[in-house]
Parts: C-alpha cells; sequence; structure tokens
C-alpha cells in the first residue's frame, strides 16, 4: 500500500469518530436544568406581652326594675292615658278607673264623720254641763259617769269617722293608676270598659337604664375569683375594675361597657353554676328586657405570653407544630405547645421565642430545611 493510499483510510476510519459526536452527543455532558425560586410566603413575627385572657357566656337581658301595675280599688277601666312601648315617668297617670261610686263612698264616710262629730259634741256638752252639778251632788255620780264615757265612746266614733274619710279619699284617688318607676310601658292587658281589681294586672313597665344582663358561671371560675380577692371589700372594688362587654345579636359588641353587680345568693345543684347580674348603661334604650347577647369578661391575665396568628398553627393528631423562619430565610418545622386563644391569636406556652419569624401564608409549599422567599410580614398588631 501506497503512502497516499495509507493517509486516505486513515482519515476515512477517522471521521467517523468525529461527526457521530457532533451528531449524536457521544461522549459529551447533558447541559443542567435551571433550580426553581424558593416559594414565596408570608410570616409574623412572635410577639411578648401581657395579656388578658377573656371568657365568654350567654347573657338574658333584664330591667333593672320591672313593676307589674295593679290596681288598688275595683271598678271599670274607663281611659288609658299612655301609648304601649313608650317611655313613662314615675307617678304618671296610665290608666284611669270609674270614679263616681268611689266619690260617693266618699260622701258618705264624710256624712258618718259629721254625725259622729254631733255626738261627740253633745256628750262634750252633757260632760261640761254636768260636772259642777256632780260635784255639788246635785245629780248622782254614776250619770255623770255615764256621760264621760259616752264623750270617751263619741271621741272614738268620730276618729274612726276620719279614718274611713282618708281611705274613702285615698280609694278615689286610686281611680287614677299611676306607673310606680320611670321606664318603657308595656302592652296594656285590659281594655276600656273591663272590669278589674286589685289583683288584675293592667301593664308593666320596666325601667331599662341602666339594664340587668344575667349570665351564668361554673362553680369553679366563682371561687377562683373569691379566692383572688377574699374580702368584701376587695370583691367589691375588682367587680367595679372589672369591664364588661356585651356582644349583640348581631355580632357587634355594645358600645358601653358594664360592671358586676352582685351574684346570686346560691349555686344551682343541677348545673354547678352560679348566676351573676351585669349592670349596663342605657342612654338611648337600645337594649330591652329579654334579649340575648354574650358577656365577654378578663378572668385572668398571661404576663408575657408569646403570640402568633392562629393560623401560622398546624395541627396533626393532637400535636401543633409551626414553620420558622431563620435569618437567613431558611425552613425549620417546629412543634410548640398551645395555650389560650385571644380573638385570632394563639398564645404559645413552649417551642418559640420572641422574635422569631413563623409562615402564616405558603405552609404547605414548604418543607423542613427548605429556603423560602418572604414577600410580606403580617405580624400581629392587637389581640
Amino acid at each position: 500500500m501506497s503512502f497516499r493510499s495509507a493517509v486516505n483510510c486513515a482519515v476515512s476510519m477517522a471521521l467517523p469518530c468525529a461527526v457521530l459526536p457532533i451528531l449524536f452527543g457521544c461522549g459529551g455532558s447533558k447541559a443542567a436544568a435551571p433550580a426553581p425560586p424558593p416559594p414565596a410566603v408570608e410570616v409574623a413575627t412572635v410577639i411578648q406581652r401581657d395579656t388578658p385572657i377573656y371568657s365568654e357566656w350567654i347573657a338574658t337581658l333584664d330591667g333593672y326594675v320591672n313593676a307589674e301595675i295593679q290596681p288598688r280599688v275595683s271598678g271599670y277601666i274607663i281611659k288609658q292615658n299612655y301609648k304601649e312601648g313608650a317611655s313613662v315617668r314615675k307617678g304618671d297617670v296610665l290608666f284611669e278607673i270609674d270614679p263616681r261610686p268611689l266619690r260617693a263612698a266618699l260622701d258618705q264616710a264624710k256624712a258618718q264623720l259629721a254625725q259622729a262629730e254631733a255626738q261627740l259634741g253633745k256628750a262634750t256638752v252633757d260632760v261640761e254641763r254636768d260636772t259642777p252639778l256632780a260635784a255639788a251632788r246635785a245629780i248622782a255620780q254614776s250619770q255623770l259617769d255615764t256621760e264621760v264615757h259616752a264623750k270617751l265612746g263619741a271621741n272614738a266614733s268620730v276618729l274612726a269617722a276620719k279614718a274611713n274619710v282618708e281611705q274613702a279619699d285615698l280609694n278615689l284617688e286610686f281611680t287614677k293608676v299611676t306607673s310606680l318607676v320611670s321606664g318603657i310601658a308595656g302592652i296594656a292587658r285590659v281594655q276600656i270598659g273591663n272590669l278589674v281589681g286589685p289583683s288584675s294586672i293592667l301593664t308593666s313597665v320596666s325601667q331599662v337604664d341602666p339594664i340587668k344582663a344575667y349570665f351564668t358561671v361554673n362553680e369553679q371560675v366563682f371561687l377562683d375569683f373569691h379566692r383572688r380577692f377574699p374580702t368584701e371589700q376587695t370583691v367589691q372594688e375588682e367587680r367595679k375594675r372589672i369591664p364588661l362587654q356585651l356582644i349583640l345579636g348581631d355580632g357587634s359588641i355594645y358600645e358601653h361597657t358594664g360592671t358586676i353587680s352582685f351574684a346570686d345568693r346560691e349555686v344551682n345543684p343541677a348545673t354547678g353554676t352560679i348566676r351573676i347580674a351585669g349592670i349596663f348603661p342605657n342612654p338611648n334604650n337600645l337594649l330591652r328586657p329579654g334579649g340575648y347577647g354574650r358577656v365577654r369578661l378578663s378572668v385572668r391575665t398571661a404576663a408575657g405570653a408569646m403570640l402568633i396568628p392562629q393560623r401560622a398553627v398546624s395541627e396533626l393528631q393532637g400535636s401543633y407544630q409551626v414553620a420558622v423562619v431563620s435569618s437567613d430565610n431558611k425552613v425549620s418545622i417546629r412543634p410548640v405547645t398551645v395555650g389560650d386563644r385571644v380573638g385570632n391569636l394563639w398564645i404559645i406556652t413552649d417551642g418559640l421565642k420572641a422574635g422569631e419569624r413563623v409562615i402564616v401564608e405558603g405552609l404547605l409549599k414548604v418543607r423542613d430545611g427548605a429556603v423560602v422567599n418572604v414577600v410580606a410580614d403580617k405580624s400581629p398588631q392587637g389581640g
């Protein structure tokens, strides 16, 4: 074989080895895919502060004073002087009873008084006339004694007649049925023309400013409170200091705070609870007896509590954990011990320190040790 033939053979054998790697990548390395960006999360900073712990109880509203309006005399209703559901003042005339029979009874009592006074006058004259005669033995002493006793009887008759006149005068006055308290008058339970008596209930008037809110607490809460405030003086001072909040039926918080007025004298043996009365101002008569709400009050204060939003906590088979983000944005899944809930926050009793950051949005996108991109800080500002 000549030299040229040998060269051509070598070139022809080397060409496939040079072309194939270009066409099929023989002997080359594959380009690496770009890494995905860190997941975006929102975090909240753990805050530490003294936090009041609130409890809520169902409350029933009732008038501060509820007066049932009943007549003191019998008779027929001839007039209704108030508008149902309107405000009335103490002493306002609500109903009028036919006064004619009682006016006649008053006239009769006055006549009986006049008759008794006339008898007393005659008895007085008899005694005054016969006293010197009996002293001069012109008449028997027994006659004077009889006249003296007759005078005493006549005087007693006058007193009784005066009492009858006063009673008849009162009965006539009682034909005007007045309100016993200032408040809101209820629906009339009688109509004009009805015959009523002292046992009849004409209507009710409730004093609603202030208004009472009754709620029941369990015996343990009651005992704990009185152990912390063992004397009557400290109990009264603490009751004035503790503000009561009233949550209305529409979920709004009543604008005025109340105070605890008193606790009932006994614990209900069937439920183990005791009834508490709260007092709330009600200047606009917004609250009415029979309404429902929830009373909220602070039963204690958690000193230096660690607080995070509730949505930062994950629950798994009775245990709780949070995703903590370090200063270099690396995630650490950490178990925690939870305490009381305060609004939309949760007290963490173990597992976190003040100032640490926990994920509140994007928990499903992270794992332990992952690096994240913090896009917002949703640190709680209130409880």
